[in-house]
């Protein structure tokens, strides 16, 4: 079977917003899942790395091993670069590349990991299948995706209501899918897996400080261009929409209690053959 191109256009774009949440990203809160998992020497590959902080994390989790972070976007790999040269590790390099059309010959990786990549990507089960090809006959294959439909705040407001069915719907239009942490399991076995350990965990946001960074992180996300411009484009929100929903975002952060709950679904997949 040939492998497929990409075919999906990454909603969020790689905007300030975005990065500020991606650099946030460890692999204690968005790996624990595969981290037991790892020993020194092991090869990893990291699928859509972005800025490589958990990149990083996973580089200093084996020691004589060594990590190989992959990402479409080849201007981010410079904030992955930077972030491992500030840590000092020797055991970690970044390459542009394409999920669905890995640059690797078969069972080269012990693991390869995915974080909140198969949401956005148009073939997930093509994904898994070449991430499933260049693990060796034992590794892992490790992914993690948040489930957009399961999300869930208080207090309730109509404006998140709509920032959820507003994203849905440009996620899908753009070639992803936004509820893809309840599919993953699925998918793993329609790819070839046949030992799929499924988990779930979640982001929790209820400090006064969480709530704060949250809200003004999607405040702020809701109007980047690379994402307003395409919703205004398939017209689930105009400008005045998309302000308001800005504003309750704030309205939330800085309100005098509340909660949001990122549930994800996660997969740790061996290749048995």
């Amino acid at each position: 079977m040939g492998r497929v191109q990409e075919t999906a256009v990454y909603t969020h774009g790689h905007g300030e917003a975005v990065l500020r949440s991606h650099r946030w990203r460890t692999a204690a809160n968005s790996a624990a899942h595969l981290v037991g998992s790892l020993t020194p020497g092991m090869l990893v590959l990291d699928v859509g790395c972005g800025p490589g902080t958990i990149t990083a994390d996973l580089a200093e989790l084996v020691p004589r091993g060594g990590v190989v972070g992959l990402e479409r976007a080849a201007g981010v790999l410079e904030d992955a670069r930077a972030e491992a040269a500030r840590r000092g590790l020797a055991n970690v390099t970044f390459t542009v590349g394409d999920v669905h059309a890995l640059p690797y010959p078969d069972g080269v990786f012990d693991v390869v990991h995915a974080h909140q990549v198969l949401q956005h990507v148009g073939d997930p089960v093509a994904a898994l299948r070449e991430m499933r090809r260049v693990t060796r006959p034992g590794g892992l294959v490790a992914a993690r995706d948040s489930d957009y439909g399961a999300m869930s705040w208080t207090p309730a407001s109509a404006e998140l209501h709509t920032w959820r069915e507003v994203y849905r719907r440009t996620a899908r239009a753009n070639g992803g899918d936004p509820d893809a942490g309840r599919r993953l399991a699925g998918w793993a076995a329609e790819a070839g897996f046949e030992e799929v350990t499924a988990s779930s965990s979640a982001w929790v946001y209820t400090s006064a400080e969480d709530r704060a960074w949250w809200g003004a992180l999607w405040a702020d996300r809701t109007l980047a261009p690379a994402y307003a411009d395409r919703v205004r484009e398939l017209a689930p929100a105009d400008a005045d929409g998309l302000s308001a929903i800005s504003a309750a975002w704030r309205a939330w952060g800085t309100g005098p209690d509340g909660r949001f709950t990122v549930p994800h679904g996660e997969i740790l997949c061996r290749r048995t053959a």
